[in-house]
């Protein structure tokens, strides 16, 4: 299943309300107006001042028709008053408008009024193969540099986040930068604590966990296979688990920009999914980021 797939199959299921927080972007605009008229969403709510968010639409020349303001005169004020809609069960979804993503996670984890659900919050790319099969990559875009509890915990919110999209027993691939265990190189120690810990069902959800596993014997089977390496997971990977922030955001960035390949962008952890984009990205990929979003909720 690629985005087309996943979209078409969102065709006919109930809509949902997504929350825009401080929504004068006019890309983003854009998006949730392309999301309206497929049917993902019943309604947006927008918070920010009306009057630059309309300015904004205008500029982009989108229909502001399935749209409703609330006001707010800052980014924080923006971010905590969308925060509060999807905690009085205003909205199933919480998009990141035209403000600094810290902004946002600060109204998202604050202890009295936040929505935090899990004790780790993760980024999850969704990214679709040549082969057009959707993958999951975690951890490229929020924590810096995770130890194993950590790890243990993005991998746990991204188990989770696959079957919500109907990946059942989702094979994992734990990377590093090889594919034995080096007692010198921590990320292959964390790695092989992992797949033991899958073998063992020590996740939410079963799944079929393997690494330390190199890039190239995660993606390709044959490239495993050259190397000696028998694994279950090797060519059919499903998740691909990073070791630190680093070597996921080149990984990521290198298969949008090198290898032209689609991708959305999701926060788990939360009581909702938080769709999260950069003003870089695409209207696509804007748009693929609401759909799987709204498909993670189907599952509920």
């Amino acid at each position: 299943m690629g985005f087309e797939q996943l979209r078409e199959g969102l065709k006919g299921r109930s809509a949902k309300s997504l929350v825009l927080a401080w929504g004068v972007d006019a890309g983003v605009l854009q998006a949730c107006r392309q999301a309206l008229d497929h049917g993902f969403l019943a309604d947006v709510i927008v918070t920010g001042p009306p009057e630059q968010v309309q300015k904004a639409a205008e500029e982009a020349r989108v229909s502001l028709a399935g749209f409703t303001f609330h006001p707010a005169s800052s980014p924080a004020e923006g971010a905590a008053e969308a925060v509060r809609l999807i905690r009085e069960g205003r909205g199933h979804v919480l998009m990141k408008g035209h403000l600094n993503t810290s902004v946002i996670l600060r109204a998202v984890v604050n202890k009295e009024t936040g929505i935090r659900k899990e004790p780790l919050l993760s980024h999850i790319t969704i990214v679709e193969l040549p082969a057009k099969r959707l993958v999951l990559l975690t951890d490229a875009a929020m924590n810096i540099k995770p130890d194993l509890p950590q790890k243990a915990q993005i991998l746990d919110n991204a188990i989770k986040f696959a079957y919500s999209l109907g990946m059942t027993n989702p094979k994992a691939a734990v990377l590093a930068s090889v594919e034995t265990v080096n007692p010198q190189m921590q990320d292959t120690l964390d790695a092989a604590a992992l797949a033991l810990m899958g073998a063992r069902n020590q996740f939410s959800k079963p799944a079929i966990v393997d690494g330390p596993l190199a890039f190239d014997n995660a993606y390709s089977k044959e490239a495993a296979q050259q190397k000696g390496i028998n694994s279950p997971v090797a060519g059919e990977a499903d998740i691909f688990l990073v070791p630190e922030i680093t070597a996921g955001n080149i990984l990521y960035k290198s298969m949008v920009y090198v290898g032209g390949l689609s991708v959305a962008g999701v926060i788990t952890g939360a009581t909702c999914p938080i769709v999260l984009t950069s003003r870089a990205d695409s209207a696509e990929s804007k748009l693929n980021s609401i759909a799987v979003a709204c498909l993670s909720l189907q599952a509920d």
